[in-house]
């Protein structure tokens, strides 16, 4: 038996963009995905607004799912499945 947690139980991969503007936060979240298993789950942090356009029109090309996003004002949080 395996002791390793199932993919869907392991905590989320935190990437902190806060601070950093267009294109800086998606650049690092496809750096960050490129390093993750399929199935691992990558939270992005950001402060950017146009980083929401920007994380919808990647999750729709990449095929990566974003499964979670908090818009928390003057930040935004994305949780992003890796396909």
């Amino acid at each position: 038996m395996s002791d390793q947690q199932p993919v869907s139980d392991q905590q989320p991969v935190v990437l902190d963009a806060l601070g950093l503007n267009c294109p800086l936060p998606l650049l690092k979240a496809k750096q960050a995905l490129n390093r993750l298993e399929s199935g691992q789950i990558l939270q992005v942090l950001t402060s950017d607004p146009g980083s929401v356009r920007d994380f919808e029109a990647f999750a729709n090309q990449s095929g990566n799912e974003i499964i979670e996003f908090i818009d928390q004002g003057t930040s935004y949080q994305f949780l992003i499945k890796k396909r």
